[in-house]
């Protein structure tokens, strides 16, 4: 039962740090990608 919590901490942690990491990464790329779609349309206006 020990190796068993053991298992669990050692690839539980990595496994909730990843996720977490995914989703604020998410929210950042979505925001990237707006900004250079909105940098797209003032350059084309530009022209």
């Amino acid at each position: 039962m020990e190796e068993i919590y053991t298992q669990i901490a050692n690839l539980g942690f990595p496994i909730v740090i990843s996720i977490y990491l995914l989703v604020r990464i998410e929210g950042k790329l979505d925001d990237l990608t707006e900004s250079i779609n909105e940098l797209s349309k003032v350059i084309t206006s530009i022209k």
